[in-house]
């Protein structure tokens, strides 16, 4: 059985705030990672919403340093301090997050315990034996990124196919993980005869950002892609001024890089009554596609 990602949305939309929707912040959660990206104001008070604890954040992933992405991040910080936290805070980001980071502690000075560590990212950025954390550039003006989170191919070992065999559980079973044959009883038995691959999960986030090449294959074979949506196919033309897409072009995305599901999100305060209306338009081109709601939270296993 693989361990589940939970994904929560914390906020959900655009440049403005609405009665519904909070400004932009994700939090993806897998074994002792939780990985916030993005973390526009009011994200801490979301995640008391949620019944989240801010303590538990070991990442932030800043897609760009638009305000509507960050202005929560002095207050996440400030608060990680009060409550005593002890972790190293690692923050990645495009160019010039070194820079910003830096000038937001200078503006807004608190005293702290803990660490910050900052790097400007692009391409493969993190990897453990789990799981790997990339960045792609994105078009919007300011420097900005997109992120991937994916989780790798494991080999598993069947244990119906143990049972059959008459092999009991032992260390030697570790071998058959590394790809190599075992002996037991005077009885060979190679890897391939006794498991199966779990194929990894991929979690893609795309926000701000007008269309361009590079997004397609970023975010290839998604299981879980986040698209921002600002506009509806009507106003294409605003959408591509202010280097936006729209939910058609999402919903074109997701369907060349043959993601599994996708999530519209950072949607615009112009569908607060209306907001079926950009989900529609998605479900024509892409139907697995579902409109991201503020404290939203699901699960890929």
């Amino acid at each position: 059985m693989s361990e589940k990602i939970k994904v929560t949305f914390l906020g959900t939309s655009d440049a403005v705030p609405s009665i519904k929707r909070n400004h932009t912040s994700i939090l993806l959660t897998y074994s002792e990672e939780n990985i916030l990206v993005d973390c526009g104001e009011g994200t801490q008070r979301q995640f008391k919403k949620a019944h989240l604890n801010i303590g538990k954040i070991t990442r932030i992933l800043i897609t760009h340093w638009h305000g509507d992405h960050v202005l929560g991040l002095p207050g996440i910080l400030q608060s990680l301090a009060l409550n005593d936290y002890s972790k190293t805070l690692k923050i990645y980001g495009p160019k010039g997050t070194k820079k910003a980071v830096s000038e937001m502690l200078r503006v807004f000075p608190f005293k702290r315990n803990y660490k910050i560590e900052v790097r400007e990212v692009e391409g493969k950025f993190f990897e453990t034996k789990d799981f790997v954390l990339e960045a792609e550039k994105m078009t919007h003006g300011a420097p900005c990124n997109a992120y991937s989170f994916q989780i790798k191919d494991k080999i598993r070992i069947d244990k119906g196919k143990l049972k059959k065999a008459k092999i009991k559980p032992g260390p030697i079973l570790q071998k058959l993980k590394e790809g190599k044959s075992i002996s037991i009883n005077g009885k060979k038995y190679s890897a391939a005869s006794l498991t199966y691959k779990q194929e990894g999960k991929k979690i893609s986030f795309i926000f701000d950002t007008s269309m361009n090449a590079k997004i397609t294959p970023f975010v290839r074979d998604s299981d879980l892609l986040i698209c921002e949506s600002s506009f509806s196919s009507e106003l294409e033309d605003k959408a591509n001024e202010k280097m936006h897409l729209t939910s058609e072009k999402a919903a074109e995305i997701a369907k060349k890089s043959k993601s599994e599901h996708l999530i519209l999100t950072h949607i615009s305060q112009r569908y607060e009554n209306d907001s079926e209306k950009i989900l529609k338009e998605a479900k024509k081109i892409f139907k697995n596609s579902t409109l991201a709601e503020d404290l939203m939270s699901l699960e890929v296993q």
